[in-house]
């Protein structure tokens, strides 16, 4: 559970101070398709559709913070 914890404060905290606002979105992306890798290997693929909604979620932000409502960068 504390991952993703980590992935929401990874989320919101680069968007508050400006500091690569758009790769913390792809990142929280890349450690929930990880999770699914993880839990398939291991047989517990009964988690994998909500790290597949939690990969969703965040490609959703992602695009949004490039294209739709970009978050200007620190000077």
């Amino acid at each position: 559970m504390s991952g993703r914890w980590l992935c929401a404060l990874g989320v919101v905290l680069p968007s508050l101070t400006r500091i690569k606002p758009g790769l913390a979105a792809l990142g929280c992306a890349a450690l929930q398709v990880s999770a699914i890798v993880f839990h398939v290997v291991r047989g517990e693929a009964a988690g994998a559709p909500f790290n597949a909604l939690l990969v969703t979620l965040s490609l959703f932000v992602a695009w949004g913070r490039r294209y739709r409502r970009p978050i200007p960068p620190r000077a």
